[in-house]
């Protein structure tokens, strides 16, 4: 779980529109209706796919340089950034249900004080796992 930054090939197509790929990343493509729109779903498609490399622990692949990458016609190279951290926190935030021991006694006197276990349990995690 990290940012990246890869580099992506645009093709102007002749409706205005632009087609992406990203050229490091099998299935990694995406187009947009306009450049700006383009440069958004293409942040979006990197950081889904590569939040599917992390999630079946496949390895990443190194981002080519810019001046590697064969080019045709109008088509231009843009990096593009992701955080799949932010990603996963975005869409992945289903509620998943675990189970826990404690000692009684600390059961008891966190009731008695109304303590969500499961706020107090997501708050030591994050600070745990520095991702606060």
């Amino acid at each position: 779980m990290a940012k990246y930054v890869y580099p992506a090939i645009f093709t102007p197509e002749t409706d205005g529109r632009y087609s992406i790929v990203f050229p490091d990343l099998e299935g990694c493509y995406t187009c947009g209706d306009t450049l700006e729109d383009g440069i958004e779903m293409a942040e979006d498609a990197l950081a889904l796919v590569l939040y599917g490399y992390e999630k079946d622990h496949r390895p990443i692949p190194a981002p080519s340089k810019h001046d590697a990458l064969i080019l045709h016609d109008n088509q231009f190279v843009s990096y593009v950034a992701c955080n799949t951290m932010a990603y996963r926190k975005k869409f992945n935030n289903k509620a998943v249900k675990k189970t826990l021991t404690i000692p009684e006694w600390l059961n008891e006197e966190a009731t008695a004080l109304g303590i969500n276990f499961s706020q107090v349990l997501q708050d030591a995690l994050k600070e745990h796992l520095h991702i606060i």
